[in-house]
């Protein structure tokens, strides 16, 4: 079996980082009492691997849209310091970042990325990515994705700057003015009791449930303890079906964020 991350590989160099930064991101949110866990792939990880999944190259957290709101709150004030060795990435603080959910990254060398919106980034180090969830349906995150997914897209190719910024604004401003609003009007119909991420984030097959979450437990993650879902088996079922079965080649390449971890683990092909 390929060996993905070894000791001294430039993506095993990064996952220790990128700990690093939730350490950091953990004492913040334990500073203020925001509730979060660990979500996605990162969760996975720590169930099946008792840390990052080998070819991991992101690490993942989540809270309700209420906690978001405050961290988001605390977090630019705390940009306003120019010496902060952080910078917390959002639609907010980065005209750039056009995704409803953020990321928390360290100032630093930009990582290569499969993005291409990347480069406009005001910073581009190593870090984490902020999710959210709220109440609704599937068909609903599905509209929400639809809008503003495929109007926005267009202006990842734009390199005029004062353009770019101002066809991102006006997609913005008509999807969440306007059709994320209705979207979420639509996801009060949500027999289910579902909740997904925050409407526009551009995941909708994915779907969680309060009671799965809540209350919180903790979960041990590169020997360290991080808050997790309290049902963490049905919370990883409910998204990845047949979490155990490991993914084939092809599919963990698709899954990587960094051209240096491909171009390092399978080659320059």
């Amino acid at each position: 079996m390929r060996v993905y991350n070894p000791e001294g590989s430039a993506l095993r160099r990064d996952q220790k980082e990128m700990l690093s930064v939730l350490k950091a991101f953990a004492e913040i949110c334990d500073k203020h009492d925001i509730k979060w866990w660990l979500c996605s792939g990162t969760l996975l990880g720590a169930r099946r691997h008792g840390g990052f999944i080998p070819w991991d190259d992101d690490i993942d957290v989540s809270m309700t849209k209420k906690e978001y709101r405050r961290l988001e709150k605390i977090m630019l004030e705390m940009n306003r310091n120019e010496d902060w060795e952080y910078f917390f990435q959002s639609i907010r603080s980065d005209v750039n970042h056009v995704n409803p959910f953020a990321r928390f990254l360290r100032k630093g060398e930009r990582v290569p990325s499969t993005d291409p919106r990347s480069r406009f980034f005001k910073h581009g180090g190593i870090g984490i990515d902020v999710f959210c969830i709220e109440p609704s349906s599937q068909f609903a995150a599905h509209m929400a994705k639809f809008f503003y997914c495929n109007m926005v897209y267009p202006t990842r190719k734009m390199n005029c700057a004062p353009l770019r910024h101002f066809a991102i604004r006006l997609v913005q401003l008509l999807n969440f003015g306007l059709l994320i609003p209705i979207s979420r009007l639509v996801g009060l119909i949500n027999p289910k009791h579902d909740c997904h991420y925050e409407l526009g984030s551009g995941f909708y097959d994915q779907p969680f449930h309060m009671e799965d979450i809540f209350p919180l437990s903790t979960i041990e993650f590169e020997g360290v303890t991080f808050p997790a879902p309290g049902n963490v088996d049905m919370y990883l079922t409910r998204m990845y079906g047949d979490w155990r079965r490991l993914p084939d080649e092809e599919d963990i390449r698709k899954a990587m964020h960094s051209t240096l971890y491909i171009q390092e683990i399978f080659g320059k092909d």
